[in-house]
Order: structure tokens, then C-alpha cells, then sequence
């Protein structure tokens, strides 16, 4: 029987960085309609709109952490379009294939580029933003390494971060299980989306990450369909 009395550590089978070919690109097709239809793109559009309070220009860089197929950049591309700001973004994913695929599908966008980068490597540091965006990323990292990536993301990031991810809940699990089992074709979606809502977050666990990480300002909240947001400011 599962329990969600605590973080799992069963990994995804698309943590895998040998990960490839149809797929791949399959499996991240799925998780883009799956974000959409269940509410997450608007998490992280307001997130980054709370932090523009804090900025100076209309100006602005954000990179996104665990890209995946690109689909949220260019929902923050869109999204900045219409708010007037002359944004540009930095996709990053440890996974060079699928790198590959973002390139692809936002080959049209001219203010993106991608690095197939671990968040752990020192040139990871070498470059600020202003803003570093994560949505269904941190999920995939034990307590210990986000202490690790938040600090460095309060190294790099300007003006703040955004993190976007699941409230571990059992309705949350269930309902998802059973919609992956019915429409999904994608092996990876069908046995990866139960096992990432067993590796969310409660709040309290969320809070005592930032502290340790040196997170002083932040703002979470909840949002549906079981997600939450995170916004620190620095």
C-alpha cells in the first residue's frame, strides 16, 4: 500500500539520461498537455509576475531548470509577449536528447538557447539571470540535493525563483494513476506520473528546505490541480 506520510525515493524511469527516440518525445508531448490541462503553466506565469514587483526593467532573463521539451518556455515567451518585456531564456536539462527536442520544437524562437547542463556543475554558476524557473523538476531530487540546488539558485538568480511542483496527496496519486492508465500510451507517463506525486511536497517539508538552503523571503501557496508554488525573492 503506498504511504504519503513522507517523501519516496523510487526514481522515474525518465531520470534515466539514456533516455531517447520516440519514446521520449511521446512521453513529453503527454506531460505538455498534461501540465496544461491541469493548470500548471498559470503557477509559474504568476510566479514570475510577483517577481517582476522587485524588478528594475522590463528587461529580463530567466532560465528554466529541467526544461524538458521546452513546452513551459514557450509559455513564458508567449506570456511576456503580451506583458511587453523583452524577454530571453536559457533552457536547461541535464538529458542531451532531450535538449535536442527542445531545440526543435522552439526552433522559431529567436531569444532561447539551451545547454545540456546537470544543475550540479560548477558552469552552472558561471552565468546569473534574473529569475530561475523550475515546474515539475525539483520533485525528482532528494531533500539534501534541493538544500544543494536552491542555494545555487540563490547564487545565480537576480531577482528570484519560481518553482512549480506537486502537493504529495492521495487523491492527487489515484486520480492521476487511473487517467495515465486510460489514455496515456506512454510507458514512462503510466508508471513515472503516480511515483512523482509519491515524491511531492507537504508544505512544511518545502519550508524547512528553503530555511536550510538560506531562503529568507518566499511566498508559497497551493494551487489546483495539486500544485504548489513556490516564489523566492532575494
Amino acid at each position: 500500500m503506498t504511504s504519503f506520510a513522507k517523501r519516496s525515493d523510487q526514481k522515474e524511469l525518465i531520470d534515466d539520461l539514456n533516455c531517447d527516440g520516440d519514446e521520449l518525445r511521446q512521453t513529453l508531448r503527454e506531460l505538455k498537455t498534461i501540465n496544461k490541462l491541469l493548470g500548471g503553466n498559470y503557477v509559474t506565469t504568476n510566479g514570475i509576475n510577483q517577481l517582476l514587483n522587485h524588478a528594475t526593467s522590463n528587461k529580463i532573463s530567466i532560465a528554466d531548470m529541467g526544461c524538458g521539451g521546452g513546452d513551459m518556455i514557450r509559455v513564458m515567451h508567449d506570456w511576456s509577449q503580451k506583458k511587453k518585456l523583452k524577454a530571453s531564456f536559457a533552457g536547461i536539462d541535464a538529458n542531451p536528447n532531450t535538449i535536442a527536442v527542445a531545440a526543435a520544437n522552439l526552433g522559431d524562437l529567436l531569444n532561447v538557447h539551451f545547454e545540456a547542463l546537470d544543475v550540479f556543475d560548477p558552469a552552472f554558476q558561471q552565468q546569473q539571470v534574473d529569475i530561475v524557473t523550475c515546474t515539475l523538476f525539483t520533485h525528482h531530487f532528494t531533500d539534501e540535493e534541493l538544500i544543494r540546488m536552491f542555494r545555487s539558485f540563490k547564487e545565480k538568480a537576480k531577482i528570484g525563483m519560481v518553482i512549480n511542483d506537486l502537493h504529495r496527496h492521495p487523491l492527487a496519486f489515484y486520480s492521476i494513476k487511473l487517467l495515465t492508465r486510460l489514455f496515456s500510451k506512454s510507458r514512462l507517463v503510466i508508471n513515472d506520473a503516480p511515483v512523482s506525486v509519491t515524491r511531492g511536497f507537504r508544505k512544511k517539508e518545502i519550508e524547512d528546505i528553503l530555511s536550510k538552503a538560506g531562503w529568507e523571503e518566499y511566498r508559497i501557496s497551493w494551487h489546483w490541480a495539486f500544485r504548489w508554488q513556490v516564489v523566492g525573492f532575494k
